[in-house]
């Protein structure tokens, strides 16, 4: 049977908590893997595994009570081996990468913020800030509206301003953040969201991450502020580029 994994360990780390369950249904009992100084957190791979809200909290809740004993690196979910020999094989090739991540992560959580525009709002701060596209607004009010082309060009000068007023934005959200974390990982970008990072920080100071956020928050109320945290460190693992032999 494959072998799933939540997340590499020190060797030394506490154990488990007794009667551990993972993912599956019926949920399956958690163990580890041991190769030389590294330790992974794995247990049975259910057949047709697939993201179901059920095995994505008992993901993270296997990764949770782990880390309350010590510092993890955590696998995203999915992470599969071919068997228990897969794993310790993998541990033993990517031996030093995991041994500095595990130094390096020490104490360290991960928040992640994310950033859109209150789309009322940006137009106001665009309307203000740029007087071409204010005097073709006025222009157009002034004639009663103004042709379709008018109109045409307003829109195009208006969206073309939000998209300058985004990249500003995103560019100064980063700025004011980033002296607060010990690393930065950019995210995926979606939809909505004119900018998605990850912060590593360290779990004694975390607060004044939050509390740069909320100062944020407050001198530019034309940004909508998501923040998700604290996380297991999972932007920051950095997985080694050699053979995935878990994954």
């Amino acid at each position: 049977m494959s072998t799933y994994v939540y997340g590499i360990a020190a060797a030394g780390h506490p154990s488990l908590p007794a009667g551990m369950e993972g993912i599956g249904k019926p949920a399956l009992p958690v163990r580890t893997v041991t190769a030389g100084e590294l330790a992974a957190i794995v247990s049975d791979a259910p057949e047709n595994l697939r993201s179901k809200r059920r095995d994505l909290l008992a993901h993270q809740n296997v990764l949770s009570e782990a880390g309350a004993g010590g510092t993890v690196l955590p696998m995203r979910f999915g992470s599969v081996a071919d068997d228990d020999q897969a794993v310790a094989a993998a541990l033993e090739q990517r031996a030093e990468h995991y041994l500095e991540r595990l130094e390096a992560l020490h104490d360290r959580a991960e928040y992640n913020v994310k950033v859109q525009h209150d789309e009322e709002a940006v137009l106001h701060v665009v309307m203000a800030e740029n007087p071409d596209v204010r005097a073709l607004a006025q222009n157009n009010r002034a004639a009663g509206g103004g042709s379709h082309e008018d109109k045409l060009r307003l829109g195009e000068a208006v969206a073309t301003a939000v998209q300058q007023r985004e990249r500003q934005d995103a560019e100064e959200v980063r700025a004011v953040l980033e002296p607060h974390a010990q690393d930065v990982s950019p995210g995926p970008a979606s939809g909505g969201w004119i900018t998605n990072l990850s912060f590593l920080v360290d779990r004694g100071t975390s607060e004044n991450l939050l509390q740069a956020v909320e100062a944020a928050r407050a001198a530019q109320p034309h940004l909508v502020f998501s923040v998700h945290g604290p996380l297991p460190p999972y932007s920051f693992v950095e997985p080694a580029p050699t053979a995935p032999a878990v994954g």
